[in-house]
């Protein structure tokens, strides 16, 4: 799977997200910014990327996921 398939399934699943990917082999790293994310817990902006990529998962195309989850404001002031 291409890391620009990854960001499409990404954005189009989280509202206004801006994705980064960067892809390891089976491994996938990403970034996603979002104000969707403002008031979740971490475990909750988690499920909401896992969600996105649950079929991927499934099926072995992603073997493991590093995602750092950010809203705009934590973005600007990492």
């Amino acid at each position: 799977m291409q890391a620009e398939q990854i960001k499409a399934l990404l954005e189009s699943a989280i509202e206004s997200a801006e994705v980064t990917v960067a892809i390891d082999g089976s491994h996938v790293n990403v970034e996603v910014v979002s104000p969707a994310f403002a008031g979740l817990t971490p475990v909750k902006k988690q499920q909401l990327v896992y969600g996105a990529l649950s079929d991927q998962i499934a099926d072995g195309t992603i073997h493991a996921v590093n995602m750092k989850t950010y809203t705009p404001e934590q973005k600007a002031q990492s």
